[in-house]
């Protein structure tokens, strides 16, 4: 008798709470209906996170019915200005957007200009797992990277910019393996795989996706990952497989923590969590859409999407990190 009086109570109260549960989940999906929503790409146009930005954006509408979804591509100070406007933005909902993960390192090391904080952000979810790769042009004469730890003559890589992420991780890479490499500053985008092809460089360390096409056309190969088990080139050498220092290993746990949130969006702190949860639903649904996933596959780019509450952790995990390796992405932010 107790025990049917407690199951009664307990489906009374669901029964009780459950309307107003689907309210409040309608009342938060309503406030999209008429509205544009402005979606910020913090670079310019035609890159990877245009790409998949504009790729979202156009799935992620049929989700979200009756509302307007808009790109605007804010660029400047390698992602930070875009980045500040979504950060400083109305947390009402109507705007959210894209920027490069290498600002994690940024944020880490308190550059200029910084007016956001990361992890207090409104993470809506990430679209890709970045493990990063060491791609080497084929006519470069190398093809392992035991290669370029013995050769004599040093070897140029390309780098997008001093305080970059690529420039960082192939800094740290540079001195965990004992490369003799210098690094090449400003090749960013296409320009790339262009200085690769003109020998102007022999490689560079980079996202693989970022490399897929020049890969798969015959010009280069993949000669070593820093990436998870989702690293999207199976059958490359990690470059753990390499360090046996704990610190090193350290510094490869982060960039390959980073390499998980790949391709994210997010939005201002304060987001209402009805809204934010409306939002991370829309994604969702969004990035599994078989109609994405076919678009994505016929532009070569890996879908691997992840729910903004567990990109949220993973942020709050990457920024969480001791003294001594703040002072070695400083190092490695710096001029050679």
């Amino acid at each position: 008798m107790a025990r049917y009086s407690i199951t009664s109570a307990i489906i009374a109260a669901l029964l009780f709470c459950a309307p107003g549960f689907a309210l409040a989940q309608n009342a938060d999906a309503d406030f999209f209906r008429g509205r544009t929503i402005s979606y910020i790409v913090a670079t310019t146009a035609g890159g990877g996170y245009d790409t998949y930005g504009r790729l979202l954006v156009r799935h992620m509408e049929k989700y979200l019915p009756e509302t307007r979804i808009i790109v605007r591509n804010v660029p400047g100070a390698g992602n930070i200005i875009g980045a500040n406007m979504i950060y400083v933005a109305r947390p009402d909902g109507l705007t959210f957007g894209t920027f490069n993960t290498g600002l994690l390192y940024s944020q880490m090391l308190e550059m200029q200009g910084i007016r956001f904080d990361l992890g207090e952000m409104s993470w809506v979810g990430k679209l890709a797992d970045e493990g990063r790769t060491v791609v080497l042009a084929n006519n470069s004469g190398f093809s392992r990277i035991e290669e370029l730890q013995s050769v004599a003559k040093t070897a140029r890589m390309a780098s997008s910019g001093i305080g970059a992420a690529s420039h960082i991780e192939t800094r740290m890479l540079m001195d965990m393996l004992g490369l003799n490499v210098r690094l090449i500053t400003n090749i960013t985008g296409g320009d790339t795989q262009l200085s690769m092809l003109r020998g102007e460089v022999i490689g560079a360390l980079e996202a693989a996706s970022s490399n897929a096409d020049f890969v798969a056309n015959g010009n280069g190969k993949y000669a070593l990952a820093i990436a998870g088990e989702h690293s999207g080139v199976p059958g490359v050498p990690q470059a753990r497989d390499f360090v046996t220092n704990s610190d090193d290993l350290r510094l490869l746990d982060l960039v390959e923590l980073i390499a998980e949130v790949g391709r994210p969006t997010a939005g201002p702190p304060g987001i209402p969590p009805g809204r934010l949860a409306v939002l991370r639903d829309a994604y969702m649904k969004a990035a599994t859409d078989v109609e994405l996933l076919a678009q994505a596959r016929t532009v070569n780019i890996p879908i691997q999407p992840g729910h903004g509450a567990d990109v949220a952790t993973r942020i709050l995990l990457i920024l969480n990190q001791p003294p001594g390796v703040i002072d070695t992405l400083r190092n490695a932010a710096g001029p050679e």
